[in-house]
């Protein structure tokens, strides 16, 4: 690619990865395969999110999902719930919009308060619907390398690493975080036989022996740990790849919005010494919505699921 791939901010190396660049581009293409959809179906794709509490972040997250549905040309609906609600009005709930064929894509925002199970919740949502890609059915199908939704994160990252044509095959690379969502879904991908893929995969975490050790080999680090600047200069060796999933929100006087982000990555110490390397914002969060959008499009299109 050519627009987006200045090297200026990085040093003689460093290539920013920019993720506001590449989902609006992304979207482009998405917003014309929707509106051919409509064109075909006389119908948009419908993608409904249920959002219990007011936690910020999930509030900032969810309108930046609806408002980007809009932007594409899908329909999106929004259920809110208070704390007080019970496991099994919201799972009542999911059960009915399993069945409702005009809804393409389900999605239920973490976290959620500590009397629901995020699990059950999780493995009630149809798999057909569940453009997260959390339940066990298209994690396993993931595993296989058979047809599937791909957790939205993940995905996101393999569009990035593809629209900068960055060959990751016979690279060693380090995951720093287990996650279901992020950190062990992207161990699979980057291991398995695709492009981008084909890595000798090391997935490490909080309780690994020498992890400083372990991630100074890697040519390409994922960084989902969930802690402020983990990834220091002196744990990254020269020419690494380096994407940074971190959103990690500290109150701060210098923004409008009263927070400031910060990634698990250094950027600042680290960015100078790397190939190529995603901001915070800017990076990996922007292309995580790319990854839900097209989720729901291949559902809409029965692509995957009959």
């Amino acid at each position: 690619m050519s627009d987006g791939n200045s090297k200026s901010p990085l040093g003689d190396l460093g290539v920013l990865l920019d993720g506001k660049y590449v989902s609006e581009k992304v979207k482009v293409q998405i917003a014309e395969e929707a509106a051919e959809f409509l064109s075909k179906s006389g119908r948009k794709p419908h993608l409904v999110a249920i959002l219990v509490g007011n936690d910020g972040g999930s509030e900032t997250y969810v309108a930046s999902k609806m408002k980007n549905c809009e932007k594409v040309g899908f329909k999106s609906s929004l259920h809110r719930y208070d704390n007080s609600v019970t496991e099994a009005e919201l799972l009542a709930k999911i059960e009915e919009i399993n069945q409702d064929a005009d809804v393409d894509g389900l999605i239920v925002q973490l976290p959620l308060p500590k009397h629901i199970d995020p699990e059950k919740v999780t493995e009630t949502i149809d798999y057909r619907k569940d453009v997260d890609g959390f339940h066990p059915v298209n994690l396993g199908r993931m595993m296989r390398n058979l047809p599937c939704f791909i957790p939205a994160t993940p995905y996101g990252i393999l569009l990035m690493l593809q629209e900068y044509d960055i060959d990751t095959t016979g690279k060693h690379c380090v995951v720093v975080g287990r996650s279901n969502i992020v950190g062990s879904p992207m161990s699979i991908l980057m291991a398995r036989n695709a492009n981008p893929g084909n890595c000798t995969v090391t997935l490490t975490h909080s309780r690994t022996k020498d992890l400083k050790e372990q991630v100074l080999q890697a040519d390409i680090i994922i960084a989902a740990i969930g802690k402020k600047n983990f990834i220091t200069a002196d744990m990254v060796k020269h020419g690494a790849i380096i994407i940074d999933v971190g959103i990690n929100r500290e109150t701060s006087t210098e923004t409008k919005s009263g927070f400031k982000l910060y990634g698990d990555v250094d950027f600042e110490n680290v960015a100078p010494i790397s190939s190529y390397i995603t901001p915070v914002p800017g990076g990996v969060g922007l292309m995580t919505i790319v990854g839900l959008l097209k989720n729901t499009l291949a559902s809409a299109r029965k692509e995957i699921y009959n």
